[in-house]
């Protein structure tokens, strides 16, 4: 699988990195102080929600490869996958669900802090675990300082702007919020069109082969948060908070992480591309379901 080759160039990857620089600094204009207000006065729900997200997942997702003996490339992929933080979905699929959407705001921007330090970490630690994998890792020198400066560059720096831009300009940021995160969503969706349009070969001779553990990781996510959630005894609109935020990964950060560090791996990039769209289906069937349960202790 490692030996799938794609059609990319330089000035292809660079856009993406602007594209989901721009869509991260949108996203962030609507951020306020208040919403870490969630994070201080119950820290339980939201600690628990960072231990499902950094810790279980990518623990049980090195695990599912290793007793399954997944392909190299592809359990690499689904580490990258396990190891980024909670995508912005999250926060909509939430809110349809009937949970707590302030705790999934909360959680969804502290896990982009924390990857940072932890998307970094899980990919070196896990990646090594197995021989395959770690052969993977030297194959392209992963330094997790230069990965640490990627995230930073495309991940942190541009919440750090929407952030600061929101406080300085609150009417301004109000203004340009919408238009900026649709523009940016719709350039980053076209630009994913065009990368299967020069790939299509490639991505339906080979989609078969990654889609089942995209969905068994998926699966194992979802549960992974709703299940500690409940064992931690926290209500039932956290436990599909966290739930959402553990199954619904950046697969756009992890797409720049392939682009940039595993450009010859069109497997990797294969289940990167393929979780972000099955993660949109899997998460809004979720949120479907869930919204038409309302949760114990509410009305």
């Amino acid at each position: 699988m490692q030996n799938i080759q794609l059609n990319f160039n330089d000035n292809a990857v660079l856009a993406v990195n602007v594209i989901l620089a721009i869509l991260i600094f949108g996203i962030s204009l609507s951020i306020k102080p208040s919403d870490f207000k969630q994070l201080l006065v119950k820290p339980l729900a939201p600690l628990i929600g960072m231990a499902s997200q950094f810790i279980l997942m990518p623990a049980f997702t090195f695990l599912l490869t290793f007793f399954l003996k997944i392909d190299a490339s592809i359990s690499l992929g689904l580490i990258v996958i396990a190891s980024c933080p909670g995508g912005n979905l999250s926060n909509v699929m939430t809110h349809l669900a009937k949970g707590n959407s302030a705790l999934s705001i909360g959680m969804t921007t502290i896990s982009t802090f924390l990857a940072l330090i932890f998307t970094p970490l899980n990919i070196s630690l896990w990646g090594a675990m197995r021989p395959e994998t770690s052969t993977l890792l030297h194959s392209v020198n992963l330094e997790p300082m230069i990965l640490f400066k990627v995230i930073a560059l495309v991940l942190f720096l541009p919440m750090l702007a929407g952030m600061l831009a929101a406080y300085k300009f609150p009417d301004f940021a109000r203004l340009i919020e919408k238009k900026v995160k649709q523009a940016a969503f719709l350039f980053f969706l076209f630009a994913m069109i065009g990368a299967f349009a020069a790939n299509r070969n490639q991505f339906i001779q080979y989609a078969a082969a990654v889609f089942i553990y995209i969905v068994l990781q998926n699966i194992i996510s979802f549960a992974c948060g709703y299940f500690l959630a409940g064992l931690t005894r926290l209500n039932e609109r956290d436990r599909r908070a966290v739930a959402i935020e553990t199954g619904i990964q950046n697969a756009g950060i992890a797409i720049v992480l392939v682009f940039t560090f595993f450009e010859s791996n069109g497997a990797m990039l294969l289940v990167a591309a393929g979780v972000g769209a099955w993660q949109i289906a899997s998460g809004t069937s979720l949120a479907f379901f869930w919204s038409k349960h309302q949760p114990e202790g509410t009305r």
